[in-house]
């Protein structure tokens, strides 16, 4: 996805890709016409400004530090890393090396949520109060995927909780949540949960909720609704096509989208523009590693939460 939104880009042409898989790698270089090379070369190629890193979650930390210490500009899929606290450091890391770094939270850039986002900055719905986020996958990613992935808050709830922090306006002070197996019991001997629930509270007192669920039979579900003082905004459902069929029978609409890669389309083509234009305008990124660093500590807080039983603090360190 990431090579060919690049190839479609204006002002960025893809060089070379870099991948354990030799035959993914081959893939990618035959259809995009880039070269093959391996990340050491990657890191001290002259001909190339940045890289996009879509790694598995344990290894991004590393080769944004290694990448940001060659001078290169760094586009890395969520999350910056596991933990929070190395996360910060990588942080620290970009700040001493002058480096750029965006992170990917792509739901920032799909139309539909950006029109939302729009009402909310033109003031139509007043004040936000209250925000409600429902993302339920169509099944469980693969149990090799979920060993390294650090979690269901760290790699499916995060998103929502960098959407949360978007909308809101303000950041989130308290967390609690709750988890449960409810769908595959292999999935609770990996350590981890297919079902949560979380709220969210900002100091000023806004709440936010998120539904999220590793199993929606009838498709991709991602949807929005945001409440204010002067009214609300929602955004729904993508459908295999928008219309709606009428008969004796009923009114019937056709599925939902069944995939994220596909739900979300113009959104990673959307970002990747975002990227390419902060570095030939000298922008700032839209989607920064503190934003990532700010997901991950909510990320963690609900993981507390869902431990201990009780309302966590943002940043407050919970005994294991």
């Amino acid at each position: 996805m990431h090579a060919s939104t690049l190839g479609a880009t204006t002002g960025a042409a893809l060089v070379a890709v870099a991948d354990a898989v030799e035959s993914a790698a081959r893939v990618v270089a035959e259809t995009h016409g880039c070269e093959i090379r391996t990340i050491e070369a990657i890191e001290g190629a002259p001909d190339v400004d940045a890289v996009v890193i879509c790694t598995p979650t344990d290894t991004h930390a590393d080769l944004i530090e290694r990448f940001c210490r060659a001078g290169k500009a760094v586009f890395c899929e969520k999350p910056v890393d596991l933990e929070a606290a190395r996360a910060r450091q990588v942080m620290q890391t970009v700040a001493t090396t002058g480096g750029r770094l965006m992170v990917g939270f792509q739901r920032r850039f799909d139309p539909d949520f950006r029109a939302l986002k729009a009402v909310i900055d033109r003031g139509e719905i007043g004040e936000v109060e209250m925000v409600h986020l429902i993302s339920r996958d169509p099944g469980a990613p693969p149990h090799d995927y979920i060993r390294r992935s650090g979690g269901i808050f760290q790699d499916m709830t995060i998103h929502d909780f960098d959407v949360a922090r978007w909308l809101l306006g303000e950041e989130v002070e308290t967390v609690m949540a709750q988890a449960s197996v409810l769908t595959d019991g292999d999935i609770e001997k990996l350590g981890d949960y297919d079902s949560a629930n979380v709220l969210l509270r900002t100091s000023s007192g806004k709440l936010c909720t998120i539904s999220n669920s590793r199993r929606a039979s009838y498709g991709y579900d991602q949807r929005i609704e945001v409440h204010g003082s002067l009214g609300a905004v929602s955004a729904g459902n993508h459908r295999q096509a928008d219309i709606e069929l009428a008969t004796g029978s009923g009114y019937t609409r056709p599925p939902l989208l069944d995939f994220f890669m596909t739900r979300y389309t113009a959104a990673y083509a959307a970002e990747m523009t975002a990227f390419v234009a902060a570095l030939s305008e000298g922008g700032p990124m839209p989607t920064t590693g503190e934003d990532g660093v700010r997901a991950l500590e909510l990320a963690e807080a609900a993981l507390a939460s869902v431990r201990t039983g009780a309302e966590v603090r943002v940043g407050e360190e919970v005994p294991a």
